[in-house]
């Protein structure tokens, strides 16, 4: 992703701005994909390698009705300290779209 694709990513996210934590994380848990269509046998090990893991990422959030909300909760909730796959982006992505996001928002977390 370039730095253009973080400022579209964090702008497009604004939407959920006012949207309590809570209310995202019963979204993300009821309505997400990966919670209910596969089991953890199902989902590979992630490696901490880029491609395997952007695949790994691509796979099990395509067609996911609450990509967006799940990559805003963990923006907030886990930030630059993010790991794993949370809203079609493996870890290294969400890492640097995290101070963009931050930016975007007049640098508060919410």
């Amino acid at each position: 992703m370039t730095e253009r694709d973080y400022e579209k990513t964090a702008a497009r996210l604004d939407r959920y701005a006012e949207v309590p934590t809570t209310t995202l994380a019963s979204l993300v848990t009821g309505e997400g994909l990966c919670f209910w269509a596969f089991t953890r046998d199902d989902i590979p090990e992630l490696t901490g390698d880029g491609p395997p893991d952007r695949e790994l990422a691509a796979r099990l959030c395509a067609g996911c009705p609450v990509v967006d909300q799940c990559l805003e909760l963990d923006l907030r909730t886990y930030g630059p300290d993010t790991l794993g796959v949370w809203g079609a982006l493996p870890d290294t992505d969400r890492r640097a779209l995290h101070p963009v996001w931050r930016r975007w928002r007049g640098g508060e977390a919410r």
